[in-house]
């Protein structure tokens, strides 16, 4: 109305810090994403694949020489001193945002000490809750694929939560599967009743990003249980229901609070190649500026 020509442009960050403990293949991930929007990028690797790091980026470095482009666009910090880190995070006159992707320590360090603007990989504490209304054949793949495909990433359940009126049908053939496959269960009284080998689950397993063959298994009374257990415990992750009940799949999916909330899949969904990003840069669980998968 008031005569303004107004347009919208897209622009890169600037200049990203990526702190990091993975592999070294997310080394070349977050490069190539971050070149590719346009931003320079400055890499800090753990100690287990410091090697492979330099290596890759001085890789890198030769391709953007090759391509015309600075070689300095690309650079992996070549010391694993956590000093290192803390200075990096300092720089906020020439950092403009720091992604760190690691487990809660790292993440925790990273938010304490920065001056920059963090977009948090955080831990993915995800949960199924299996409904009254699920198909319990359907529900036990998703379960058993949620947790033992690759239980050591973000988005692998750690707790599944099982509604009280399929318990008794769903839950003893699942858990000896589990056990087969040599995932330990952490479970509930009600959990226990149906598989007395289990361990007992302590308070600290609820909130726990195990990362590994290890699953906590809860009985609840239904979904409102489930909701409240996934709001006191869960991370804003990964979130999923198994119901073929259409009213309650919506309401899950209106109330649970997380980055990426499924229904009949598995939590392992969530994930920026399967989503249709192509490579992800994380998977950030606070809600500036994205919130799930970064592409």
């Amino acid at each position: 109305p008031n005569g303004l020509q107004v347009g919208r442009v897209r622009i890169p960050l600037g200049v990203i810090g990526f702190i990091y403990e993975s592999r070294p293949n997310v080394t070349v991930d977050a490069a190539s994403l971050c070149l590719k929007a346009g931003n320079a990028v400055i890499l800090k690797g753990g100690s287990e694949a410091i090697r492979s790091n330099l290596i890759l980026g001085q890789i890198l470095g030769e391709a953007l020489k090759e391509t015309g482009l600075p070689a300095a666009a690309i650079q992996v910090i070549p010391t694993t001193e956590r000093e290192a880190t803390r200075i990096l995070l300092q720089q906020e006159q020439e950092v403009d945002v720091i992604i760190p992707r690691g487990g809660e320590g790292l993440i925790r360090f990273v938010t304490d000490h920065s001056r920059i603007p963090v977009l948090r990989h955080y831990k993915g504490v995800c949960h199924v809750y299996v409904d009254e209304f699920a198909d319990l054949g359907m529900a036990a793949e998703i379960c058993f694929n949620a947790k033992v495909q690759r239980p050591g990433v973000c988005n692998a359940m750690e707790t599944m939560l099982v509604h009280e009126g399929v318990a008794d049908a769903f839950l003893p053939a699942l858990l000896k599967r589990f056990r087969d496959a040599g995932v330990e269960i952490r479970g509930c009284p009600r959990t226990l009743a149906l598989m007395p080998e289990a361990t007992p689950a302590k308070p600290s397993d609820w909130p726990e990003e195990f990362l590994d063959l290890i699953l906590a298994v809860k009985v609840v009374h239904g979904l409102d249980e489930a909701l409240d257990h996934i709001e006191k415990y869960g991370s804003n992750h990964t979130e999923a229901i198994v119901t073929n009940h259409y009213d309650r799949a919506q309401r899950f999916l209106d109330e649970v609070n997380s980055s990426v909330v499924l229904v009949n899949a598995s939590t392992r969904f969530n994930d920026g190649n399967q989503l249709g990003l192509g490579a992800e840069i994380g998977i950030n669980t606070s809600k500036l500026h994205a919130f799930g998968p970064m592409g």
